[in-house]
């Protein structure tokens, strides 16, 4: 069966014709892929190739790879980046996180950044900066790989709290051993975060420490006072 043209849809039902008309969102998750891929290939016609796109994205989440969408039948190099940009806008500025209010550790295990990195096999280090509320303003990961004081660096630590006009952040990474005991670079990290921020006048509230056991709080397990 041949592929159907976007020509061969009438006008009204065409995602970017809809789109104009009544809007994003009118559209379904696939038909709004459509828009951005604009056109399908020989023997495949665009609402298929976004269907396995949107399949793609609904199974990978934020961690889609350029690898994942080059392996769509009809998606090439040029389209795959524009489906990532894509992507990391929404993340970026639809952040799930924003405007929830942190009052201690079960709170912010609970923000959607957080819990994704719990099972993760590399360790991912996250500053969560919250106004004078106590409500997020955003959630980022600021490095990945092996935790040490030259990639935690106070300068990158604090650079988006400062941006967001933060009161308070919280800083959370995860070991992937599964250990909950906070290490000698944990504790000098911590350290030097607490004294830059007491500097900037940013207060750092908490480090948390999370795995596939649970989580620890560095400051009400006692093992760093940061008041």
């Amino acid at each position: 069966m041949a592929a159907r043209r976007m020509a061969d849809i009438p006008e009204r039902d065409r995602p970017r014709e809809r789109l104009i008309r009544k809007g994003p969102q009118a559209l379904s998750t696939r038909d709004l892929i459509a828009v951005i891929i604009g056109r399908g290939t020989r023997g495949r016609d665009v609402l298929a190739v976004a269907a396995d796109v949107r399949d793609v994205f609904s199974e990978k989440k934020h961690e889609v790879t350029i690898g994942d969408l080059l392996a769509v039948p009809g998606i090439g190099e040029a389209k795959a980046c524009e489906l990532l940009a894509g992507l990391e806008l929404s993340r970026r500025f639809g952040d799930p996180n924003e405007g929830l209010r942190i009052s201690g550790p079960e709170e912010v295990l609970c923000l959607p950044d957080v819990d994704a990195i719990r099972h993760r096999q590399q360790e991912h280090f996250l500053a969560i900066t919250l106004n004078g509320a106590g409500e997020v303003i955003h959630a980022r990961t600021l490095t990945v790989g092996l935790l040490n004081a030259s990639q935690v660096h106070p300068r990158e630590a604090f650079a988006d709290a400062i941006t967001d006009r933060a009161a308070a952040v919280v800083f959370v990474h995860n070991h992937p051993s599964g250990s909950l005991e906070p290490s000698s670079q944990d504790m000098a990290i911590t350290r030097q975060l607490v004294d830059a921020g007491e500097l900037l006048g940013i207060q750092v509230l908490d480090h948390l420490i999370i795995s596939r056991k649970g989580h620890r709080s560095l400051r009400g397990a006692g093992a760093l006072r940061i008041d």
